[in-house]
């Protein structure tokens, strides 16, 4: 089962300093068919205006990975980390106990951001922050593993995650083809950050989700250059 969620039928607000469009049910928008998909609990697109961004607040028990699609993010957090994270890269944030962090743009351009929480397996873990460069050109027309709490995925230098989960991304020229398994009772959520793909069959455009379920296999084909971020988790 595939389920196309083109992005103008996402939730979303305008905050003047933030342009921001929800997968799920977040902030103000409610949707009860939209709360979550297995353990993905967040999927929100994010534009911050230069100079701008999300002064210090609060989470715990959040896996919370973020991906810059254009720009960069600067963060800062109570554990005393701070670090820049640029387009194509990652950070991740494991709230555990407890976590007040600030993220800002601090780029002369719009930094575009995709900010995905997962619901953790285990739940009073230490807080933990982490930021890597992953390179684009290791992923062409193959996902590559970003972050990770899988037990396959154990050393294969994927930042790491509290839950039995991955984020993952690819790059697709036109016309290349890649194909991408899912065992039984795993539940993926893709996301095209650039270009038009068809996932079995279905089109898919930029920023639209796909949520993916009971399916042995995806077949993902680019129309279009592309960049594709996928999440993969248990579906319960």
């Amino acid at each position: 089962m595939i389920e196309i969620r083109p992005f103008n039928t996402l939730g979303g607000a305008d905050h003047g300093w933030l342009k921001a469009r929800h997968h799920f049910s977040f902030a103000n928008y409610h949707d009860p068919a939209r709360m979550s998909w297995g353990r993905l609990r967040v999927w929100n697109d994010d534009e911050i205006a230069p100079g701008t961004g999300f002064d210090p607040h609060p989470h715990r028990d959040m896996e919370i990975i973020t991906y810059v699609r254009e720009g960069a993010i600067t963060h800062r957090d109570s554990m005393g980390n701070e670090g820049r994270t640029a387009a194509g890269d990652v950070q991740i944030m494991s709230a555990g106990t407890g976590v007040v962090h600030a993220e800002y743009n601090l780029e002369p351009q719009v930094t575009k951001i995709f900010q995905i929480w997962i619901m953790p397996d285990r739940r009073g873990e230490k807080p933990n922050w982490g930021a890597k460069q992953f390179p684009k050109a290791t992923r062409e027309a193959a996902f590559e593993v970003l972050a990770s709490g899988r037990p396959v995925d154990a050393g294969s230098g994927a930042l790491p995650l509290n839950v039995d989960g991955a984020v993952m991304a690819a790059t697709l020229k036109a016309g290349q083809t890649l194909m991408q398994t899912l065992a039984e009772g795993r539940a993926a959520y893709l996301v095209p950050a650039k270009g038009k793909v068809r996932v079995n069959g279905q089109a898919l455009n930029a920023r639209d989700g796909a949520a993916i379920a009971r399916e042995s296999a995806i077949e993902v084909t680019a129309e279009e250059d592309a960049e594709l971020v996928l999440v993969e988790v248990a579906e319960g």
